[in-house]
């Protein structure tokens, strides 16, 4: 088959791998029909993501049709079922995976004595995304092992189309956990770092939980411009505006209520101090993250405010605020996406019309496309937000 495979930074390409095949009685094979390109895959893009190596399979936002299954996932699944995949995976039965942590999971992660040494416990296994994260073939491909068929794969309606429910695999439970992580009350102003793909869903999720008010920061014009389209956002321009100046102003001096920061790793964060440490330290690997962002939420957000962290991190950050955080009597609320549990009620929010996640694609391409449009994406040009692939 054909697969999107990592070969080393800003390398990636179309290759010719052996088709999956059961490993497991609970696996099933799955016929990729849609595929996305996100935000944290630039992380694997531009070398940031530990333990990659050359031949990965790349991917974790994915659905179609199920053409094998194992018999341990035979009660759930049959073939010619239509699923989305979550990427986070779960084993269903472990200690976190029954208090619905999902991403927490015990058993899904087959290098976990390697996360354990980089984090102290090992997360859940995730499809295309490192060996420090299970290793797994990821789903910008044309067919897909997928470990735990019995508990992850949703099954979808035949009447609501691939594009419609696709980012229900990652982005749109992402922002919406984001935005619930928030704690929203009544009256409540959001602010929003990242007016990407996870960032247009934690602004659209804001609003679905009840915010008053929501402000999206951004510098590119396109994903500013569709934060208030799609979004009903107002927004800041940070490369036009100082954010805390502004957000100042237009909370009358207390600083928003919640603030979620959807960049993560690659902050630019303009031309401040840190910003520019952050940019020189990666350049020389003398570190890897960049902050920026999560620093300015921190600054911004008012005192016993929360701020919520969607945005994916991969190391050690420089310079953050604790003393400002915890003078502010900040709460922070974080994570990997607990998909399983938030897939079946937003897909009802979908069929009942009061979202549809399509509305942020800008690109669609076939997957041959892939290593160009990685580069369109990373790079912000033609007005590039979301990537959709056909294999």
């Amino acid at each position: 088959m054909k697969a999107l495979c990592w070969h080393g930074k800003g390398d990636v390409r179309i290759d010719t791998v052996p088709d999956p095949k059961i490993e497991n009685p609970r696996d099933c094979i799955v016929r990729v029909t849609r595929t996305a390109i996100c935000g944290s895959d630039l992380h694997l893009l531009n070398g940031y993501m530990p333990t990659m190596e050359s031949g990965d399979i790349l991917g974790h936002e994915f659905m179609g049709e199920v053409v094998e299954v194992g018999p341990g996932a035979a009660g759930k699944l049959k073939k010619g079922d239509r699923v989305v995949v979550p990427f986070t995976m779960a084993c269903g039965n472990c200690f976190f995976c029954q208090k619905q942590f999902y991403s927490s999971c015990d058993n899904s992660n087959p290098n976990a004595k390697l996360a354990e040494a980089a984090m102290g416990h090992a997360p859940s296994g995730l499809f295309g995304f490192s060996h420090l994260l299970g290793g797994f073939a990821g789903g910008q491909a044309e067919y897909v092992r997928v470990p735990f068929a019995d508990v992850g794969p949703l099954h979808v309606p035949d009447d609501l189309p691939d594009d419609k429910v696709l980012f229900l695999s990652d982005i749109f439970p992402t922002g919406y956990m984001a935005a619930e992580n928030c704690g929203i009350e009544p009256g409540d102003t959001v602010a929003v770092w990242g007016c990407g793909p996870v960032g247009q869903f934690a602004i659209k999720s804001a609003w679905l939980l009840g915010a008053e008010r929501v402000i999206g920061i951004d510098r590119v014009p396109e994903r500013l411009k569709l934060a208030e389209t799609y979004g009903q956002a107002e927004t800041i321009d940070f490369s036009k505006k100082d954010v805390y100046a502004t957000l100042q102003e237009m909370t009358k001096g207390r600083g928003p209520d919640r603030c979620v920061d959807a960049v993560g790793a690659e902050s630019h964060g303009g031309d401040s101090f840190g910003a520019v440490v952050d940019r020189v330290k990666a350049f020389l690997y003398m570190g890897t993250d960049r902050p920026q962002a999560l620093r300015e939420a921190i600054m911004c957000c008012r005192k016993a405010g929360t701020v919520s962290i969607p945005g994916a991190y991969v190391g050690l950050l420089d310079h953050l605020p604790m003393g400002a955080a915890m003078n502010k009597g900040l709460t922070f609320r974080m994570g990997q996406t607990h998909m399983q549990k938030y897939m079946p009620r937003l897909l009802e929010r979908i069929r009942k019309g009061e979202i549809d996640p399509s509305g942020i694609i800008t690109h669609r391409a076939n997957l041959a496309d892939a290593p160009e449009l990685y580069k369109t994406f990373r790079d912000k040009k033609d007005g590039c937000i979301k990537v959709v692939m056909t294999p």
